[in-house]
């Protein structure tokens, strides 16, 4: 199962949840089969480009909110490219003066995690 199709489920869940809509009315919407948009959702199909326009149009929203992965929780996820893929999407929407300084803190938390596990050895 492809990172970016979990991805993609994942936000189109949340956005229909959003919505108050269920997978049942989705896929009315997008004349689509119920059971279909929860194999997307879970990240299980390989959908073409037509069917993503379908849900987006069902959905009223554009394209640049569908690929906005910011909200997806990254609390269980135990794989690094999903959420890199997340952290990168945060990153983008950032003045390059904020991205900088976040890469700063972020060597800095990692020097010192670096250092700690050094001393625990």
């Amino acid at each position: 199962m492809s990172d970016f199709l979990k991805l993609v489920g994942e936000r189109i869940r949340i956005i229909r949840k959003a919505q108050g809509l269920t997978q049942e009315v989705l896929a009315e919407k997008a004349e689509l089969q119920h059971s279909y948009i929860g194999g997307i959702e879970r990240g299980e199909r390989n959908i073409s480009l037509l069917t993503l326009e379908k849900i987006i149009n069902s959905l009223n929203i554009t394209s640049a909110t569908l690929f906005d992965f910011s909200d997806i929780d990254t609390t269980n996820s135990t794989n690094i490219n999903e959420i890199l893929d997340i952290h990168v999407n945060l990153l983008r929407k950032r003045d390059i003066k904020d991205v900088k300084l976040i890469h700063k803190v972020a060597k800095e938390i990692l020097a010192h995690v670096d250092d700690k596990t050094t001393r625990s050895l």
